[in-house]
């Protein structure tokens, strides 16, 4: 879900740009948060946590708290919700702390 239009602000949105989101093809703006994007593509679980293994979903949106931590472009541990999405990048839950490769 998107919110296109609103009464007092303006929207000002990027060209469209796809990216990979655990093997699936999806669309975003570019110069959203990742977050967003995913957000308005339905996905509400962006991890799990560390030791007991629930989902986490967006919390402070602003890149303070753990919640939102992915791995993007094979680096683990982005806070997507203040990073900025580009044409294909690819995009991958993280499960636990996240280890590099």
């Amino acid at each position: 879900m998107r919110i296109e239009q609103h009464p007092i602000l303006e929207f000002k949105t990027g060209r469209k740009v796809t990216f990979i989101f655990d093997g699936k093809k999806l669309e975003g703006y570019e110069g959203e948060t990742i977050a967003a994007a995913l957000h308005a593509a339905g996905v509400r679980t962006l991890r799990e946590s560390g030791h007991l293994h629930r989902p986490r979903g967006l919390f402070c949106n602003i890149g303070n708290c753990s919640s939102c931590l992915m791995v993007v472009n094979g680096e683990p541990n982005v806070r997507v919700c203040v990073e900025r999405l580009q044409e294909g990048m690819v995009v991958e839950a993280q499960k636990g702390k996240g280890e590099l490769k």
